[in-house]
Formats: C-alpha cells, structure tokens, sequence
C-alpha cells in the first residue's frame, strides 16, 4: 500500500512524504524537497554573468568573461552534486536493520545502513536553529560496551527538514515496526 502526503519543512517550503507499507514489519518513507528553481538559477547565473562583463568593459580583458562561465558552470555542477537533495529514503525492515538514502539532483545516491541489533530506539528531538526550536527524527545507536547506553545519535531527514507533524507520521509507523520486532524477539 502506498500512500503520499503533503508537508512542510521548517521554512514553510513544500515537502511530500510518500509512505510504503510492504508488510506489518517492512515500510519506507520517502521524503521529497521541490526542484531546483529555475528562476532562482537563471537569476544567479545573469547576476554573475552581468558583473563579470561590467568588469569586462572596466578592464577590457576576456579572461573575465571565460572565468565567469566557468566559474558559474562549476558552481553549478558542484551544487547538483555535491548539495541539493532531492530525496531522502528511509526503509526500516524489522529482521535487517535500517537503510537511509539521499539522492541528490545530479543523480548520486548516499547510502546508510544500520543493523537492527545496533539500534536502541528511533525518536523525536528537538534542537535549537537560527533562533527557534525545531525537531528531528533520530535513530539511537547502543553502545556496543553497554547496551543500555547510547553510544551516538544519527538525525534522519537533515536535508528536508521537516516538521513535527511529518515527524509524528514516520515515528509511529517507526515505533509500530520496533514494537514488532520486540515481540517477536521475546517470543520463545
């Protein structure tokens, strides 16, 4: 059963979160940001081509102008591939353990993986960011010494940054997938 949501982040930016539900123990969340904004790029791209010729007039020198271009096409390719997240994956499978997935505009795809025996719990914290509270899913990984302590937390969803309520929506369906897992590991 797939279902598909619409949210906000923490800037009021749109945000749709997808919900897979392959079993009561396998189910994956798919956050998406909007695209890259075409206005937004042609805007930067004519600033900087428009200061490079004005320097070009001053100066009467070409380098500026190929530097411009070149300079704006690296920076471009560099954002796509190196920062602008498109999506990110979430994929919890009671008997394996927890897969993350950032795919970025160019293509590339960051892959985590996280044993189940290696997790404690999934929650939801909160922060403080540029002046306000804001809350974050996180996985809370045991330490491998002391398992009824916690030896790192690792945030879900840092690009999207969505809100509290998208995060409620994960967390449950988290928590219904955890509590599966701890009955049937209980059970002799």
């Amino acid at each position: 059963m797939e279902e598909e949501r619409s949210f906000s982040d923490i800037c009021g930016g749109r945000l749709a979160l997808q919900l897979r539900y392959y079993s009561p123990f396998c189910r994956e969340f798919c956050v998406s940001c909007p695209r890259l904004s075409l206005r937004l790029l042609t805007a930067v791209t004519c600033t900087v081509w428009l200061a490079a010729y004005g320097l070009f007039t001053l100066c009467e020198n070409s380098m500026i102008l190929s530097a411009a271009i070149f300079v704006t096409l690296l920076g471009l390719l560099g954002y796509l591939h190196f920062v602008k997240i498109d999506q990110e994956t979430l994929l919890i499978i009671d008997s394996l353990g927890i897969q993350m997935t950032s795919s970025y505009a160019s293509g590339k795809e960051n892959t985590t993986f996280i044993e189940m025996g290696k997790i404690k719990d999934i929650v939801i914290n909160e922060a403080i960011y540029m002046q306000k509270v804001i809350y974050y899913l996180c996985i809370l990984l045991k330490d491998p010494l002391e398992p009824h302590k916690i030896s790192q937390v690792v945030p879900v969803f840092q690009s999207a940054k969505p809100r509290l309520d998208c995060l409620i929506e994960v967390y449950k369906s988290c928590q219904e997938v955890l509590a599966h897992k701890k009955a049937t590991s209980t059970d002799p």
